[in-house]
């Protein structure tokens, strides 16, 4: 019954339009930031997170395939980082904020805050995890207002799926 609220209602469209409106710019000011400095070097934090793990109440490494991702992939690829991190906390905050491409944009931020909350870093993450869920869960009607009022029929259009009432649109040669 929830779940169709947030999915179908009117009123849960606004409501979720302000919690896509703080999310966003959570994370449009995050990437901003970085950007704008020029001076952010994911190394450090890759390399705190391997040395410092998350350790669990019985001494041991609580993910150990996430620490093995960071120390053989992550930071040997920290140039790369360099870049995803601030665009991506950058682009998944216009797109939250615009209203376009909604779940996509809920689903990355999702990605990223669970990545720093692995690697050990609390702080806003768990708050934009919980708003995150909701947005993604929401589909459509989170960016109902917003871009994705046009965007997803127009893609819709030309993949012959569903629209957002339910009717199928066929494909034109």
């Amino acid at each position: 019954m929830f779940n169709k609220f947030l999915r179908e209602n009117k009123l849960a469209a606004y409501i979720l339009t302000v919690i896509r409106l703080y999310v966003g710019y959570e994370f449009l000011m995050a990437g901003f930031e970085k950007i704008s400095s020029g001076k952010f070097n994911a190394a450090g934090f890759l390399t705190g997170a391997v040395m410092k793990p998350v350790i669990g109440p019985d001494k041991a490494v609580v993910y150990p395939t996430y620490v093995a991702f960071l120390k053989h992939f992550a930071l040997p690829n920290a140039h790369l980082f360099n870049v995803l991190v601030p665009y991506g906390e950058f682009l998944v905050g216009l797109g939250l904020i615009l209203g376009c491409l909604t779940t996509a944009a809920a689903f990355f931020g999702l990605v990223m805050n669970f990545s720093y909350v692995l690697a050990g870093t609390v702080s806003t993450n768990p708050l934009d995890i919980l708003l995150g869920v909701i947005i993604l869960t929401s589909g459509y009607n989170a960016g109902r207002i917003g871009l994705d009022r046009w965007v997803i029929p127009f893609i819709r259009k030309f993949t012959g799926k569903a629209n957002h009432t339910g009717h199928v649109v066929k494909h034109r040669a």
